[in-house]
């Protein structure tokens, strides 16, 4: 079969690869129909991720049919046409029967690996490093998927592929995130951010009673989706200082609510943002947390900052004074997709949002690699990409 694959730092490419089999009884094939690119795949295409391998097949937003199944998979049928949760979960370990799906304890193969570096494994990822499972990703024309008697979710007739791909990760995402800031009644909420999770962040947001929703980003696409899309006041960072107009927007208290839907490799002109980007590239640092400095300084006292953007390792001057000072909340880690697949699927089928509305390019696979490039590039207006193998 042919699958993008990744070869060193800003250069993936489709390659014949031996197709998927069943390894396990709970395994699935899948044929994929519809497959995204996230951006959480640029960290790996910008070589920010490690144990990335040369020739690993990349993508964990993906959806298909099924057309193989391993005996002890009993709730799904050759034909059905499932999304995939990208956080792999056994549905039987202590964090899955609490529903904390991507802490499952079961489905991450190099656990000791990730052990090493955080104390304890989360779950597997679809095409994210043998840190986390070296698992192939679904951007390729098939997906083994393990334990298909728990992940796999059945899509209601009636629906598009683009309508419920995204529940595969970016909805549920910018849900968690919204939902991890406890909103109140009569609630500001501030996201940097308005790439695809921070659409959904802003949209969810509102869905959890948000009366305000504030988005920080530059681009001018984004900023007009985030209007449109998403109901949002906005901000463009490159005019304004931040934490100054959010004082002014919220009356000199500052958000109920910050959201940083950006994560390890924040943009900005700061000096700490220079800082961070000369220790990222010399490796003697890991990310850049400009945004997150900014939302912990912009959080109005008591607060919440949520933190669905993806962080890799460790942090340099993280203002964790400050945060103290305020008594802020932090929430953060991988989506607990599984959690939130049946409610948000009942949303679009009831029509209360159309996902669909956030693609700007749709491509067949042949073209990812030049589809990441101009993905990470922001070229032709570009938020978010659909690819079809």
């Amino acid at each position: 079969m042919k699958a993008l694959c990744w070869h060193g730092r800003n250069d993936v490419r489709i390659d014949n690869v031996p197709d998927p089999k069943i390894l396990n009884p709970r395994d699935a094939i899948i044929k994929v129909t519809a497959t995204a690119i996230c951006g959480s795949d640029l960290h790996l295409y910008n070589a920010f991720i490690p144990t990335l391998m040369e020739g690993d097949i990349l993508g964990h937003e993906f959806m298909g049919e099924v057309v193989e199944l391993g005996s002890a998979v009993k709730n799904l049928q050759k034909g059905d046409r499932v999304v995939v949760p990208f956080t792999i979960a056994c549905g039987n370990c202590f964090f899955c029967q609490k529903t904390m799906w991507s802490l499952c304890d079961n489905s991450n193969p190099n656990a000791g690996m990730a052990e090493k570096m955080y104390g304890f494994t989360p779950s597997g990822l679809f095409g994210f490093s043998h840190l986390l499972g070296g698992y192939a990703g679904g951007q390729a024309e098939y997906v083994r998927v393990p334990f298909a008697d728990v992940g796999p979710y059945k899509v209601p007739e009636g629906l598009r592929d683009d309508q419920v791909l995204f529940l595969t990760d970016i909805f549920p995402t910018g849900y968690q995130a919204a939902e991890n800031c406890n909103i109140q009644p009569g609630d500001t909420v501030a996201v940097w951010g308005c790439g695809p999770v921070g659409q959904f962040a802003i949209r969810s947001a509102y869905m959890l009673g948000a009366e305000r929703v504030i988005a920080v980003d530059r681009y001018p696409e984004r900023l007009q989706m985030a209007q449109q899309f998403g109901g949002a006041e906005i901000i463009n960072y490159e005019q304004v200082d931040v934490g100054d107009t959010l004082k002014e927007m919220t009356g000199g208290r500052g958000p109920d609510s910050c959201i940083d839907a950006v994560g390890m490799e924040a943009h900005g002109f700061s000096l700490d943002n220079i800082y961070d980007k000369g220790m990222q590239m010399a490796r003697i640092g890991t990310d850049r947390p400009h945004v997150l400095r900014q939302a912990i300084m912009s959080c109005r006292k008591g607060g919440t900052v949520s933190i669905p953007g993806v962080y890799g390792g460790l942090l340099n001057m993280l203002p964790i004074g400050a945060a103290h000072a305020k008594s802020l909340t932090f929430k953060m880690g991988q989506t607990h997709v599984h959690r939130y697949l049946p409610r948000l699927m009942d949303s679009i089928e009831m029509g209360q949002i159309d996902p669909s509305m956030i693609i700007t390019h749709r491509v067949p696979l042949a073209d990812a690699p030049a589809a990441y490039a101009m993905f990470k590039s922001k070229t032709d207006d570009c938020v978010k990409v659909v690819m079809t193998p």
